[in-house]
């Protein structure tokens, strides 16, 4: 542990209340967690043998898996505190015979099940010794872990400790931090960012070795770059003219994280329903355009040019961005990365956006053609096989542009293999031999997955099986359109199958009668590329068959599985037919090798990847040198950073490739590097130069400190209340001011003395403390009673239940149907059913917005279906809320002058005994339930009437009597009178003859 992490849980030992520690982003949380957790436990046992009391369990709240996981690993390590993890599918019983399992206990809960075993008493305030909180920036004056810190709070001092790692995020809003500290009933902040003078001291003490690694980016990836920013500078201009955003958090720099689209939403949403489509499509135009740029240093050509498309179709008709100049060169060069149109004389076609074919730009054939394709001679034989006329067909040269870092990223494992060699002797004498792993940080599984490929195999393999599925994928979206469209009148024998397209002004195909447009070209030549490699790769399939196959044998061992047939290559495909004659030789040449080669390369393994998505090297005769390149690499461990998993200390890595440069992930190398001082560690930070992969780096770190010293500032200006004890003085019900009496009552009503209201008491459903609720309600001095009920969400009173709705959950209940059965199962059991539509506070009150709302029912519109809703039910009331404060105020006009529910009651409605009834079954005591069923389906009765005729009399027996003139009245229709009547009155036919 290092000497800053000792002085900050010591700080926090110091206030009896607690305390809020705010870190900076990568330094240890979990350590500084499970080391106060330790001194608090040593605490306890010292005070408890003393005679002083003490004892109880630590309870911890908010814990992601990967830092609880950290935290349990050094909870078990130290031996003296058991670790249990309360899941919610724990039964009750096992719930508390954890809690009062005694001292040394550390427990992690979520804050529904806690909040709820707290008002049941299942959990007594007494038994616990503290509270850990790990994402204090989520919490809020209405979250979950506020309420619980309420509850433990409201009858003994209990310490109540608050972490958070994202300094930005508590900075949002205002007085954030404040805020969060009244909830939580907190007095201190402290304050741990990088900069720190002992956080800095022990973090540079030993430093690892940096080397900085600079890659130039490719031209067309300059180019996209730079038209993707311009899109985004354009987009921030168009919501700058709007006057509706705060201009000075528009900028670029805030536009490369997530949470820039908080910020313009935060501003947003309270005026949501007044903007035009216009503004919304720009707010999610900047984020795809982030997106893109994200994008782009972390995929590959092929897979970008494949983002790209989807967002054509699934954004092209509504998209902001798409309509300016520079959507168009994203494309194109994106385009150029991959492949690129050409004649067969090889000139190649460049045409300008939206022109067509008689605006071609002829230039000369470029110096690279051909050194992307992999084998001359089956490129040759398709030249052959698609040799035309130059003015009646285009080709398809493929260029397949491979990431600048690939290349480098196997350069810098060459270089470190031949180092480890060159030292081989003295790093096994002062090292472990786990200290020879190279370790490779990525942004994501994905990411890590291609660099393995990358390194085993080749670079080529990898683009050229991603530009496989490309094609076959074109031609697979080809087929599905195709079948929705009439059959071609083209003669047979003519076609893309024959690796040829027309381009000629044919009339009766075209209706503008005028040249090809150079988007139909480039798809029939994609399709004429696919259908080539469908033919070679069912070729190989028929070799295949007869050909016996040793291809296990020489593949690189690892957590993968081997390619399937219909991704081979086409250099493998064609070289299968003259691979009959030597498939012995081969076998045996893979033998010799694989021998040697097995041990080596069995330490290239893929960290977080799943078995089934990891395809394995393919065979071995085309790759021999590549396997032989794979075995003079170091062993080499992927990690994917969105994991967010805490791999050096298991690894213990020698040398570090940071791939996709992250802050968090730089502080946890500094901190395991503070912590191993005599370990030798090179780091190297692959960056592509001048591109905003960089900028972004920059941003974060700029980011931190400036929200640090924004805390800093509010640290020194904010004012937490306190009582004569020292305890902090949380947003309690007594705290707020009471309304003044009249002057007049100060007389009549027992000298101003304020009379005792009763205790208002509301059951709630089990699964409603997802929501922030009934801590609203326990704010307002109301008992909240937790049961699991099965009709309804909330009963205010024997009469009254309430099912509360979101938008968003309006909105799926609609869809799914459940909503209808909700409404149903409230009416037969209570007299006044409640539907509760509650907006979110931070969101304008408006339901829909102006141009939303059609002039006629529509079955998809959410209105009509409120309607339908409200006339199929006649007794159901409907209640709007503007926040969660409104609705707490609602349910409490609502509860005057109404009985308190009966927990007991609420539980059993709707719940059938073991006989098959329900009890306490409201429609069945004022209604004979089969009566109502008999009479609906009763012919001329229908849901409109039905009623009419129960208030006009009394029982099936009497409705029988009825003349056709009073039926027909209670019916509002002669024919359904008569019809009834004669049904009625109808003779059975006898059963005997």
């Amino acid at each position: 542990m290092l000497p800053f992490e000792e002085q900050a849980v010591a700080d926090l030992l110091e206030d009896p209340n607690g305390g809020l520690v705010v870190v900076s982003s990568g330094l240890p949380l979990a350590s500084l967690a499970a080391t106060l957790l330790l001194h608090l436990h040593h605490q306890s046992t010292s005070s408890s043998s003393s005679g002083g009391g003490g004892g109880g369990c630590f309870l911890i709240l908010s814990a992601p898996d990967a830092l609880k996981d950290q935290i349990r690993r050094r909870l078990v390590e130290s031996q003296l505190l058991q670790v249990h993890d309360v899941a919610s599918d724990v039964p009750a019983a096992h719930r508390r015979a954890l809690y009062s399992s005694g001292e040394g206990v550390a427990l992690f809960l979520t804050p529904r099940v806690l909040a709820a075993d707290l008002l049941t008493a299942h959990l007594l305030p007494s038994r616990v010794q503290a509270l850990l909180l790990l994402a204090a920036h989520r919490s809020s004056d209405t979250s979950a872990d506020a309420f619980i810190a309420r509850l433990l709070r409201q009858h003994r001092l209990l310490p109540v400790y608050a972490f958070s790692d994202l300094p930005h995020a508590m900075v949002a809003g205002f007085a954030k931090a404040e805020r969060t500290m009244k909830s939580l009933y907190i007095r201190r902040l402290h304050l741990w960012p990088r900069f720190h003078v002992l956080a800095a001291a022990d973090l540079e003490r030993s430093p690892p070795e940096v080397i900085d690694v600079r890659v130039p980016m490719t031209h067309p990836m300059v180019g996209i770059q730079a038209a993707i920013l311009d899109a985004m500078d354009a987009c921030l201009k168009e919501l700058r003219r709007t006057y509706k955003v705060d201009v000075e958090d528009l900028t670029i720099d805030k536009g490369l994280f997530k949470s820039f689209d908080e910020i313009v939403r935060r501003q947003l949403d309270p005026i949501w329903h007044t903007l035009g489509k216009k503004t919304k499509q720009l707010v999610a135009d900047l984020r795809t355009l982030r997106k893109l740029l994200d994008y782009l240093g972390r995929y590959d050509a092929v897979t970008y040019l494949k983002y790209l498309d989807t967002l054509r179709v699934s954004e092209g008709v509504r998209s902001v961005w798409m309509l300016a100049e520079s959507s168009h060169k994203i494309f194109e060069l994106a385009k150029r990365r991959v492949y690129q149109i050409v004649r067969p004389d090889g000139t190649r076609v460049s045409i300008a956006k939206g022109t067509p074919t008689k605006k071609r730009k002829v230039t000369p054939s470029s110096s690279k053609k051909g050194k992307e394709t992999e084998n001359e001679d089956s490129a040759a034989n398709k030249d052959d096989a698609q040799k035309v006329n130059a003015e009646a067909s285009f080709l398809l040269e493929e260029v397949l542009e491979e990431a600048p870092k690939w290349k480098v990223l196997r350069e810098l494992l060459q270089e470190i293999a031949e180092e480890q060699r060159k030292g081989d002797g003295v790093v096994h004498e002062d090292e472990n031999n786990e200290c020879g792993i190279v370790l490779v940080a990525c942004k994501d599984e994905r990411s890590c997955l291609q660099l393995q490929e990358c390194i085993s195999r080749s670079p080529q393999q990898v683009m050229r099986e991603e530009w496989e599925k490309y094609l076959l994928g074109k031609a697979e979206l080809f087929g599905l359109h195709k079948k929705k469209k009439k059959r071609s009148q083209q003669p047979k024998g003519f076609g893309v199958l024959d690796g040829e397209f027309p381009t000629g002004s044919n009339e009766n195909e075209n209706e503008n009668a005028g040249p090809v447009s150079i988007s139909k070209l480039e798809t029939n030549a994609l399709l004429a590329a696919a259908s080539g490699i469908s033919s070679l790769t069912k070729e190989a399939d028929a070799k295949e068959d007869s050909v016996p196959s040793c291809g296990k044998k020489g593949s690189v061992k690892g957590k993968g599985k081997r390619v399937p047939k219909k991704t081979l290559t086409k250099r493998q495909a064609s070289k299968r037919k003259n691979k009959s004659t030597t498939e012995n030789d081969n076998c045996q040449g893979t033998d010799v090798e694989s021998s040697g080669k097995t041990d080596e390369q069995s330490d290239i393994n893929v960290s977080k990847v799943s078995a089934e998505d990891a395809p394995a090297p393919a065979s071995t005769s085309d790759n021999v040198e590549d396997f032989i390149d794979a075995k003079m690499l170091p062993p080499v461990q992927f990690y994917a950073l969105d994991s967010d998993q805490h791999v050096l200390d298991i690894w213990k890595p020698s040398v570090i490739i940071v791939y996709h440069p992250d802050m968090t992930f730089v502080r946890e190398i500094e901190v395991y590097k503070a912590e191993n001082p005599s370990q030798k560690l090179r780091v190297y930070f692959l960056f592509y130069e001048e591109s905003s992969e960089v900028q972004k780096f920059e941003s974060s770190i700029r980011r931190e400190n400036e929200a640090f010293e924004s805390l800093i500032r509010q640290k020194s200006l904010m004012m937490i209340p306190v009582d004569q004890s020292g305890r902090c003085i949380g947003p309690t019900p007594a705290n707020e001011p009471e309304p003044l009496l009249s002057q007049n009552s100060l007389t009549r009503k027992a000298g101003g003395r304020k009379p005792t209201g009763k205790d208002m008491q509301v059951i709630v459903d089990m699964r409603e403390f997802m929501s922030s609720l009934p801590n609203v309600l326990h704010q307002k001095g109301i008992r909240i009673i937790p049961v699991t009920l099965e009709v309804g969400d909330y009963v205010l009173s024997p009469l009254i239940c309430v099912e509360r709705k979101s938008i968003a959950d309006l909105y799926q209940s609609f869809a799914s149907g459940r909503l209808y059965n909700q409404v149903e199962t409230m009416i037969r059991y209570y007299k006044i059913p409640v539907l509760l539509i509650e907006l979110s506070q931070d969101k304008s009150f408006s339901f829909q917005s102006a141009s939303e709302v059609g002039d006629d029912v529509s079955p998809t519109n959410i209105i009509s279906k409120l309607s339908l809703l409200v006339l199929h039910f006649p007794r159901l009331r409907i209640v709007w809320s503007r926040s969660l404060h409104a609705t707490a105020d609602i349910f409490m006009s609502l509860k005057s002058n109404q009985d308190e529910p009966d927990e007991n009651k609420a539980m059993r409605v709707g719940v059938p005994s073991e006989d098959g009834v329900v009890e306490d079954d409201v429609r069945a005591e004022n209604y004979n339930t089969s009566a109502i069923e008999f009479l609906r389906r009763l012919p001329g009765v229908t849901d409109s009437n039905y009623r009419a005729i129960m208030d006009g009399c009394n029982s099936l027996a009497e409705l029988a009597l009825l003349p056709v003139e009073r039926l027909a009245e209670l019916m509002g229709s002669q024919k359904g009178a008569r019809t009834l009547k004669e049904f009625l009155d109808a003779k059975c036919p006898s059963m005997i003859s």
